[in-house]
């Protein structure tokens, strides 16, 4: 399963293979890999093929985060507080990729609710990545991102609402695409915090990102922040031409010099990132550096960490066990409420809960959730600033290649923590983002991101295309320790 979708259909149209086999051997290499690294949550093992139509996605198995509700089908979050939960609705993003024929094959692990950057929070376990077990896949769409490089399909569905699509495709060795907000309805995901949340895809080729969103995208009379994106075909804008195309890089982000005591990892990869721009410069795009306030990029992670508990909080007040998932013991509705959710929580989660509720008391919000937006306000007013010069914003995606899972913890290094933390500007802006992978360090892939201005996103695929093609890992299969 290592062709793109392209291939894969023209496969189907020319009899090669049929949708059936496609569908079994998703499901055999779901079940081949399921103990070895965990990327599922349910397989589908009853689960046909689909007709054959000229739609490319037609007949083409996938995997969907188990944060999308999916009609008859398990949908945890990778949470005990929904282990049994099965929703009677589907998400508009996947009721619009079955009107293309797709078909899914499972539900993939992610950390508990979407909170989580490690892929170690989910409720069936940690998931492993694919090129060595003993480091992570980064999250929280970390099942979909380790069997897209495992080759079990060619993408799956993933949420970003700091860096959950993202940061996984670049611990894994593939492509993360999130629209700009709205494009893609948000009806049918659960809501983390519902003005950072997208829904986006993992994929192994930027080609193969433009034309499933092309599929998952439109205007929702179910979520009043969608828009109608009818006029713009991702797929057929993707020509590669992007001569006299202008990208910057943040010199506070880029250069080594800022880091005191830089690992070798660190070295290496922004060595490479600074290698890299060398090359996409021969395709004629100009790139240049820039200089932020360090002061204003140091606040990036505190006020994500301020609006995301909040809306978190606020949005999961509906997980009580009385309307729905396990039901607590007490005597009294409140006795019940709090034994559901301290016994089915994490304490990541609850840690985060308690956060927002702090945040949100009357007394705090001002200090804490208002300044938070404030501060929110001037990180994408300098973003958009940028964007009236340059096509796009090119950098680094984290310190390195991914984290041993031993070393895993859900805190910020304050050496490297913009660095770390810079793909959550793309969610306070709403901004296209895709991330691609542009070398290995230590027999691990590292990769690079784009962002562009809103509504941008032909823009930014085009320009993650041609960079692409500078380089040898479309496609590319997860072997661990290569």
């Amino acid at each position: 399963m290592n062709k793109g979708i392209i291939e894969l259909h023209n496969d189907l149209i020319n009899k090669k293979i049929t949708s059936d086999d496609l569908v079994k051997k998703s499901l055999e290499l779901s079940h081949k890999y399921q103990d070895e690294y965990n990327p599922f949550v349910t397989i589908l093992d009853d689960q046909i093929g689909s007709d054959v139509t000229d739609d490319l996605l037609s007949g083409i198995p996938f995997g969907i985060k188990d944060n999308y509700s999916t009609k008859g089908v398990l949908s945890t979050g990778s949470s005990n507080t929904l282990k049994d939960y099965v929703p009677f609705f589907n998400a508009t993003a996947l009721e619009n990729l079955y009107k293309h024929g797709a078909v899914p094959v499972n539900k993939t692990v992610m950390d508990e609710f979407g909170m989580g950057g490690t892929g170690t929070t989910g409720h069936t376990g940690i998931v492993r990545n694919p090129w060595d077990k003993t480091r992570m896949c980064a999250g929280s769409s970390s099942g979909s991102a380790c069997a897209v490089a495992l080759g079990v399909y060619p993408y799956a569905l993933g949420s970003d609402t700091g860096d959950s699509i993202r940061k996984p495709a670049a611990y894994c060795g593939i492509v993360g695409f999130k629209p700009t907000y709205g494009m893609i309805s948000r009806y049918g995901l659960f809501p983390f915090a519902s003005s950072l949340d997208h829904c986006g895809v993992l994929t192994r080729s930027v080609i193969d990102a433009a034309i499933v969103v092309d599929a998952m995208k439109g205007i929702d009379k179910n979520d009043m922040t969608s828009w109608d994106s009818s006029n713009i075909n991702l797929y057929k804008s993707l020509d590669n031409n992007v001569k006299d195309k202008k990208l910057c890089y943040i010199k506070e982000i880029c250069d080594i010099k800022n880091y005191e005591n830089p690992s070798r990892e660190l070295k290496l990869h922004l060595e490479n990132f600074m290698n890299v721009l060398e090359n996409i410069k021969k395709l004629g795009i100009e790139i240049e550096e820039v200089s932020v306030d360090q002061t204003l990029l140091n606040a990036l992670p505190s006020v994500y960490v301020a609006i995301s508990c909040a809306e978190a909080t606020s949005n999961m007040s509906n997980l009580t066990g009385i309307i729905f998932g396990p039901r607590g013991k007490g005597a009294k509705y409140d006795e019940q409420m709090i034994d559901h959710r301290s016994k089915g929580f994490s304490p990541l989660i609850k840690r985060r809960f308690v956060i927002g509720s702090y945040i949100l008391q009357k007394e705090n919000q001002e200090r804490y959730f208002k300044n938070a937006g404030r501060v929110r306000r001037l990180l994408v007013d300098t973003w958009k600033e940028l964007y009236k010069k340059y096509d796009a914003v090119i950098l680094p995606v984290g310190s390195g290649p991914a984290k041993l899972l031993e070393e895993s913890k859900d805190i910020i290094d304050k050496d490297t923590k913009v660095l770390e933390e810079h793909l959550q500007i793309a969610n306070f802006g709403g901004f296209p983002s895709i991330t691609i992978p542009d070398g290995f360090i230590n027999k691990m892939p590292v990769a690079l991101n784009i962002t562009g201005n809103c509504y941008d996103d032909a823009n930014v695929l085009n320009i993650a295309s041609a960079i692409e093609s500078t380089m040898n890992y479309k496609n590319q299969i997860a072997k661990e320790n290569v």
